[in-house]
């Protein structure tokens, strides 16, 4: 069978009419994220969204409960950021941050700055949470370059853990690139200080090489992608005290958990934890537009201000600072300043804790968690994920368990009764068990 008649164009026969012009041609051409393509299950053609809904080319609308991989807290086109970009579209929509400077990225470092714990005052802008990632752990590695040491050169991280997949940041995560174990670089990968067990083994990994690690990199209090997995701010907090008595750098991977996500505009803060590195990004925009940043705390930033040429930061994106982007955070930044959003997430997350709560008692269920806006059902096995995920489709709903994890994260703003009806989908279908 050839590649265009398997994979992607295995979509169901006799429904070809209900494709759009655009999708089965350009479909056979696009390589698509974490699939394997030979076997994937065709994407769903989505014709427009709004609020925490997607309408599909077929008619169909979906309830998204997890708000396009963590990014439209507002839900979809909100209106002030749709016009807050449209403004911006006519006066620039990019001009190099190299020589240049505009308006947009500097209001929105200001900004940050004042929203951000502690001493965190240098924001460097980059277009992924990855890149982000990747530009801290350069920092860090520079950092200790310029104070004359060349023998930090590792990252200690965590189990679970998950921070992108360019190459630094995968080197650094224990979920998601299993594959390409072993040649991406020795990293340091620890299992989170909970108890005295792993406070133990902890310790250990420090006292042995403390003097090879430039920073602990951690994803505070919730792990993401490596099966969203929650720790306490006396965690946080330990591994601060760990970093500061050898002498470590501390990065807060912030992409997930920043801007209210846990309950908190910011987790680190949230445990009273300031790091000296923190990297955000997916809801700095209102999952608008690509946007990230990597803010440096004075200690870091001092270490690169020199009259010698060969201690600056030699690091640019090409859409570093683009100004549609820094647009929509701002506009972004704007609706957390006016709306109650961290209210929404209270509420978000009384409402998954007691809907949720049924499925603690049935089969297969290992755990059932919420943090801030964030609803997690562990199952102790999923048996095919592809009919799980249909079967919620199917429901009416856009929830895409991973792993052994169902988890909700719908916008902050999401109705009532969407919500309610997502927590019903997940609790009826996992009651079914025909998956």
């Amino acid at each position: 069978m050839s590649r265009t008649a398997s994979g992607l164009h295995a979509a169901e026969a006799g429904h070809a009419e209900l494709e759009p012009p655009w999708y089965g041609a350009g479909l056979a051409h696009v390589w698509l994220p974490y699939a394997q393509m030979k076997t994937i299950t065709p994407p769903l053609p989505v014709e427009r969204t709004e609020g925490s809904r997607i309408w599909l080319h077929d008619g169909r609308v979906l309830i998204d409960g997890i708000a396009s991989w963590w990014t439209a807290c507002h839900g979809y086109n909100h209106p002030h950021i749709v016009a807050a970009v449209k403004r911006q579209l006519d006066i620039m929509p990019h001009v190099m941050f190299g020589g240049l400077a505009h308006e947009q990225p500097l209001v929105l470092a200001r900004r940050l700055i004042d929203l951000l714990p502690g001493d965190l005052d240098r924001v460097f802008f980059s277009e992924s949470g990855s890149v982000a990632v990747e530009v801290a752990l350069k920092m860090a590695l520079q950092y200790w370059i310029n104070a004359g040491v060349r023998t930090r050169c590792r990252f200690l991280s965590f189990a679970g853990g998950y921070h992108g997949d360019t190459t630094g940041a995968m080197a650094i995560s224990d979920a998601m690139h299993g594959g390409l174990s072993g040649v991406l670089g020795d990293q340091l990968i620890s299992p989170l200080p909970q108890d005295d067990a792993s406070d133990t083994a902890f310790e250990f990994l420090l006292e042995m090489h403390a003097d090879e690690i430039a920073a602990i990199v951690i994803e505070p209090l919730v792990q993401g992608a490596g099966g969203m997995r929650f720790h306490g701010a006396a965690t946080l907090r330990r591994i601060r005290k760990a970093a500061d008595r050898y002498g470590l750098l501390m990065i807060c991977d912030e992409i997930f958990t920043g801007f209210g996500r846990t309950g908190h505009m910011f987790a680190a803060a949230q445990a009273s934890v300031i790091p000296d590195i923190m990297t955000l990004s997916k809801a700095l925009t209102g999952g608008t537009l690509p946007l990230a940043a990597t803010v440096a705390g004075a200690k870091v930033s001092d270490a690169f201000w020199s009259d010698e040429a060969d201690r600056a930061f030699m690091h640019g994106p090409t859409y570093m600072g683009n100004a549609l982007a820094c647009a929509a955070a701002n506009a972004s930044l704007d609706l957390f300043e006016q709306e109650p959003r961290l209210a929404q997430v209270q509420a978000v997350s009384a409402a998954l804790a007691r809907g949720l709560e049924p499925c603690r008692e049935l089969p297969g269920v290992a755990d059932v968690r919420v943090k801030g806006a964030i609803g997690v059902v562990e199952m102790r096995h999923i048996g095919d994920l592809e009919r799980l995920r249909a079967r919620f489709i199917a429901a009416g709903t856009f929830i895409r368990p991973f792993g052994s994890v169902v988890y909700l994260t719908p916008a902050f703003t999401i109705p009532e009764e969407d919500l309610a009806a997502l927590i019903r989908t997940v609790v009826e279908v996992l009651r079914e068990r025909e998956w």
